[in-house]
């Protein structure tokens, strides 16, 4: 049985790099200051949508606290592309994160149900608040696209983590 590896609070984010809708790279876990990381299952999923559209809403509100937002999925570059342009994103968004990456980010995996939902196996939904040494502050992980944390719970969180030199919790 090939299995995960849990991901401890306060470890270093796993190194990983994807490519760019757009252009260039993302690079996950080795951050230029606070990065958060949603993991999505793919153009396919409508929550996943609906969760970025969200997402986009809050854009500004984590930029002027200086949180880098990244979302990355497996999505092929074509996909990753037409949705970035479809949805009006404005936040970077990585695509062709392979299974090894989603392994070492602790995350569900799903195949496919047919060919028509998408092509290859991909993510369940993760989100990851990285510290701007490149620690784990939060880290949610689901295997079901319904069940993720609210994004205006985790700005507020986030804005009292930052105020207050709150520590990184679950570490025992």
């Amino acid at each position: 049985m090939d299995q995960n590896q849990k991901l401890r609070a306060g470890a270093p984010m796993p190194k990983i790099s994807v490519a760019r809708a757009g252009g260039g790279e993302i690079r996950i876990g080795d951050p230029a200051g606070w990065q958060m990381v949603v993991v999505y299952r793919g153009k396919h999923c409508p929550i996943c949508r609906n969760y970025l559209n969200g997402l986009e809403g809050l854009f500004d509100k984590f930029r002027e606290m200086g949180t880098e937002v990244v979302a990355v999925s497996a999505d092929s570059q074509d996909k990753a592309e037409s949705q970035v342009a479809a949805e009006g994103w404005r936040f970077p968004v990585g695509y062709g994160l392979t299974p090894e990456q989603m392994r070492s980010l602790g995350l569900y995996i799903s195949e496919p149900r047919s060919p028509q939902e998408t092509d290859r196996p991909f993510p369940e939904p993760g989100l990851f608040v990285v510290t701007p040494e490149g620690r784990l502050q939060v880290i949610d992980i689901s295997n079901a696209p319904f069940a993720r944390p609210d994004l205006e719970g985790v700005l507020g969180g986030l804005k009292y983590i930052q105020g207050s030199q709150y520590p990184i919790r679950g570490t025992a």
